[in-house]
Order: C-alpha cells, then structure tokens, then sequence
C-alpha cells in the first residue's frame, strides 16, 4: 500500500470517528427498539490461578473477559469510507453492558480494565478486557490435604433484567487455551451454565452465566511436609513400650511425641477455616494424639507394676496363667537362658518348694538336732541354743529375702510382657490409622 493510500485510510478513519458519535449517546442502551433485548454473549478465559485462601475462602483468579453485542447506532457502509471494515476505540467511548462478578469478594471493587473495543462495519462489538477477580468460594476441607474444590465464577447484569439484557455463553466451558499451571492446584476443567434466576426484590427475571471451576489439590507438598513427619512420629510411640523401664525415659518419650504433634496439629488449623468440618489429617492428628495419650497413661501405670517393692503381694493365680505362661508366650518374653520355642517351667510348683524350704537351704539343715554334717550331739557346739537361734534368725532372713526377690522379678516379668504386648497392640493401632487415612483420601 503506497503511503498515499495510508493517508486516505487514515482521513477516513477520523471521518469515520466523527461521523459515527456526532449524535451518539453511551448512557443509553443502543437498539432500536427499546421492548426487545439485546443479546450480549459472555466468553472467560482462565489465565492464572493467583491464590487460593482457604481461611477466608476466597479465590483470586486472572481471567480474560470477552464481551460481544451489537450495536444499532454504529453502523457503517464500508465502501463510503474507504473500505475500512473495523475500528478500536476507547471501550468508554461506547455504551457497555454493566457485566459484573456476582459473588466478588473484593473490598477494592475495581472491574474490568479499561481496554479498547473492537467496532464492525455491521455493528458488531467485541470487548476484550482482563481482571484480577477475588470471588467467594465455599471451600470444604474434609479430604484435606486429598480434597477438590468446585469454585462457581457467576457473571450478570447487575441493572438490567433479561427483558432488556439477554445474556448467553459463546461456548459450554472456560477457555483454558492459554492458563498458566499452578504448583499447587491442578484444573480439571470450567464447564459454563446458564441460569434465569427470579430475586426477591424484582418480577422480571435475571439470566446469568456460571463458570464453575473444578480444582484439585496436589497433595504432595502436604504429604512430606505434614503427612509423613506424623506417621513417622506416630511410629516411636509404641516404641516407649520396648524402652527399659530402669531407664527413667518411658514417660518424657510419649510426652516429647504428643508435643511434636500438636505442633503438626497447630500448623494444619493455622491455614484450615475454623468451621464444623474437621480435615481429613487433623482427624488422624487427634486420633494419633489420643492413642499416645492412652499410651503414656499405660506406661505409667505399667511402670508401676514394675516398681512394686518387697512389700507388694504375690502374683495373683490368675495373672501368673494368663501373662507369665500364655502372653509371654505369644510376645516371646523370656528370662536368661530360655527362649519362646522351650517348655516352660511350672510356675506354681517349683515357687511353692523354694518358699517352703529355701534356696540357700542345703538338706542337712532341717536335721540340727540329730547330726550336722556327721557330728555327734554330745560332741559339737550346735546344741547351744543362742547359737541355734542366730543361725535359725539368718536362714529366715536369707529364706524372706529370696521369696521377696522372686515375687519381685514376678512383678517385673508381669510388666515386661505387659511392655511387649501393648507395643505390639499399639504398632496395629497406627499401621491401621495410616491405612485408613490413605484409603479414605483415595
């Protein structure tokens, strides 16, 4: 084209523009009848996820609004002037639909930019215009951190009803052509509805295009930063069980375990909204905090049974059959020298003879009176009776401190096997907590 024709073209243009709004109004809707509605259809682009905050439950969006109708007052032959088929002009220029984000939750109320508009020869307006929307979304955290969010994007007039606006979607979903992925939420698509609601204040009817937007969370920030720590913090609690009870560490364990994980517990509700439904994770948090509860309380009470003294009564019959013969059987605790697989001894039979008699206790010693270790009576000094009272005195001493040392290191064992099978009971607890977390977020 010679730089001649670019004048002319641009001549035409600005006689164009002046033709067109010489008596042109943009406070009035542009048709020529003012009983028919004017079709406007609505097409958005989802750009960029910016933010999603779950606290306070709202989304901030970057979208691509596009806006088409059709304008009766700016009309043209395109032959008159020079051929030109299309103008843009300042989008202020022309009179525009008051299209607005119904659930918008910003407090700065700011809109679309100001961009230009695309003008046809036939009329025809196109409006595209980008916004940073900030709309309400009811965020359900039930799953979380494995949970999906449907957050709804609905744009109307907000002044003019659908005898006036009608308003349609271009097509049956966002265009997600050109979005940016986001790192922490995945798209798995924007279907587009249109509704014709009826409010409260008016009779005529409002259209409305809904863009619900289908979210996923990637949970995989969520499972290394909060999800393993605890399963993993959850394991050493059953361990206070396998710890030695003269060690003094027993309780300060399951008490160090419970803290850390109310530290997890504080970090989830920091950024969880404080309503009736309790995430997924901060359910397994509670209920792993309650079982290492219950677990120091056992440990507690166990390190009782096993501090018992010289004072505490025998093993009841019933406790030495069921822990000393058959779980410490089953939880393989054994003393020196036996294992899980060898008989063990009867329990009842052997105690009973070492009570009567006494360990230490060699056979002559019941026959004092006839002959110690082949001496005659008449011929040795045992038959002194002070001497026989003191050597009486030791044996019982020595006979009470062995039956004291045994029913202590029964009470012991009772405690020992108690250890083991509370470990274990308390290793399936977890297992099956962890289970159950990861099967209902599947």
């Amino acid at each position: 084209v010679s730089p001649g024709c670019r004048g002319a073209q641009g001549r035409f243009a600005y006689k164009l523009l002046h033709d067109l709004f010489a008596n042109y109004s943009s406070a009035l809707r542009p048709v020529e009848d003012t009983d028919r509605a004017l079709n406007v259809t609505l097409q958005v682009s989802l750009a960029q996820i910016i933010d999603m905050d779950e606290r306070n439950q709202v989304l901030t969006s970057y979208l691509w609004v596009r806006q088409t109708w059709l304008d009766a007052h700016l009309t043209w032959d395109k032959d008159g002037y020079g051929g030109i088929d299309s103008i843009r002009i300042p989008s202020s220029y022309v009179w525009r639909p008051d299209i607005i984000l119904y659930n918008n939750a910003d407090e700065h109320f700011g809109g679309s930019m100001e961009t230009n508009v695309v003008l046809r020869s036939d009329g025809q307006i196109m409006w595209d215009s980008p916004a940073i929307t900030k709309s309400s979304c009811k965020v359900d955290v039930s799953y979380f951190p494995f949970d999906g969010q449907q957050c709804r994007l609905t744009f109307g007039s907000w002044t003019y009803n659908g005898n006036q606006i009608d308003l349609h979607n271009q097509l049956d979903t966002g265009d997600l052509t050109d979005f940016v992925e986001n790192v922490e939420w995945e798209v798995l698509g924007m279907p587009a509805t249109r509704n014709v609601i009826t409010y409260g204040c008016c009779s005529e009817p409002y259209p409305d295009v809904t863009y619900t937007l289908l979210l996923r969370r990637r949970a995989s920030f969520y499972i290394f930063n909060l999800l393993l720590p605890c399963i993993m913090v959850s394991f050493l609690a059953p361990l206070g069980f396998y710890l030695p009870a003269d060690s003094g560490e027993k309780v300060s364990l399951g008490v160090t375990v419970l803290l850390a994980l109310t530290v997890f517990q504080l970090l989830v509700a920091e950024s969880m909204p404080p309503s009736e439904s309790v995430p997924l994770i901060g359910k397994y948090y509670i209920a792993t905090m309650t079982m290492i509860t219950a677990s120091t309380a056992l440990t507690i009470f166990i390190m009782n049974v096993h501090h018992c003294g010289p004072g505490a009564r025998p093993v009841p019959p019933w406790a030495r059959r069921l822990i000393l013969h058959h779980m410490a059987r089953l939880c393989c605790v054994y003393e020196v020298g036996e294992s899980c697989k060898s008989p063990q001894r009867a329990l009842g039979g052997q105690a009973g003879v070492g009570d009567a008699r006494g360990p230490a206790e060699s056979p002559g010693e019941g026959q004092v009176g006839t002959e110690v270790g082949g001496c005659p009576w008449d011929h040795c000094l045992c038959h002194h009776d002070a001497l026989l009272r003191n050597v009486g005195y030791i044996a019982g001493c020595f006979r009470r401190h062995r039956a004291n040392q045994r029913r202590t290191g029964e009470w012991k064992k009772v405690a020992r096997v108690m250890d083991r099978f509370f470990m274990w009971v308390f290793f399936l607890m977890v297992f099956l907590m962890s289970v159950l977390v990861l099967g209902n977020a599947a």
